[in-house]
């Protein structure tokens, strides 16, 4: 049997997934060892937000998506892609299902999603893969510049922010330069650094705010009270951890993990709220791609290939 190059993504997917839901099954396992004899102030904790604020969560999660989703559209349109836009946010809401298992899955299925709607207005699969990074770059650029939040309820050193701050800056700074020598073909994709920049930094900006609200306002909501910046740290601490396989357990395991001392039954009720907020708003996001596809089809079919009636 013959193989192409392209027969080879749903096993990487699929064992992506697999990987995923042993990763959740380990974590949740030990999510539960932990809060064990905890089960009453848990339970308590869940039921301490008022719906509207969990709506409000669910809002700014769809809003993040959304700003980040247009950041990608810059990207893909720097790197010579000609698709329109609503194409390009159905194939985010693919891949945004798809990170509530894991982020690198989430991205394979947006980029395959687009790709395969899309066509050839659409940069290729490796100008596309290349498309992510001047997004990823301002996101690690904002974890090394707001690092200094991890200090006290992580114990680091305080030069542990500065020397991030030096490292992230000098990569970011080569990798500018080098996307401005190197233009065509896989490294097309960057040409994000260089064309239209402050417009993509500027969404991506939107996208951390309403995150960063979002897990202010949930943990506050169910009683454990942060500062706007131990947020920005829990934000970090999610896109740290969430580049390990373990799904939808990751929201409880990182909050436990940097505010644990908040008390765990509560800040493990806040993770919870946020994975189950966060969900929602994907599925938000995703029931609207899946909708406006099917409707998008329907309105495309042209009179003439309707079916002529059967002759007697």
């Amino acid at each position: 049997m013959h193989f192409t190059r392209d027969s080879s993504r749903p096993p990487s997917l699929r064992r992506r997934a697999a990987l995923s839901v042993v990763g959740f099954l380990v974590v949740t396992g030990v999510l539960a060892t932990v809060l064990a004899g905890r089960r009453g102030q848990f339970t308590t904790a869940l039921h301490a937000a008022p719906v509207w604020i969990l709506v409000i969560a669910v809002v700014l999660q769809v809003i993040a998506l959304l700003a980040r989703t247009e950041a990608w559209y810059a990207c893909v349109l720097a790197a010579g892609g000609t698709l329109g836009r609503r194409i390009l946010f159905r194939a985010a809401g693919v891949g945004y299902l798809a990170s509530v298992l894991n982020g690198s899955l989430g991205v394979a299925a947006r980029i395959t999603s687009l790709r395969r709607s899309a066509g050839d207005s659409a940069p290729r699969v490796p100008a596309l893969i290349a498309a992510e990074i001047p997004i990823i770059a301002v996101e690690v650029a904002l974890v090394a510049i707001f690092s200094f939040t991890l200090i006290s309820p992580l114990r680091l050193p305080w030069w542990i922010p500065l020397v991030a701050v030096a490292v992230v800056g000098s990569a970011v700074f080569a990798l500018r330069r080098f996307s401005q020598r190197h233009r065509f073909g896989l490294w097309a994709g960057l040409a994000a650094m260089h064309s239209g920049r402050g417009r993509m930094v500027a969404l991506v900006l939107v996208a951390v705010c309403a995150q960063i609200a979002r897990n202010w306002l949930v943990l506050r909501a169910i009683g454990v009270h942060i500062s706007v910046f131990d947020a920005m740290a829990l934000l970090i601490v999610l896109f740290t951890v969430g580049q390990l396989p373990i799904g939808p357990s990751l929201g409880a395991a990182a909050t436990v993990l940097l505010l644990g001392s908040h008390g765990v039954a509560a800040t493990a009720a806040a993770g919870v709220m946020l994975t189950v907020t966060g969900t929602v708003g994907s599925l938000c996001y995703a029931a609207w791609a899946v909708t406006d596809r099917v409707f998008a089809g329907r309105v495309a079919i042209p009179p003439e290939v309707a079916v002529a009636p059967i002759q007697a």
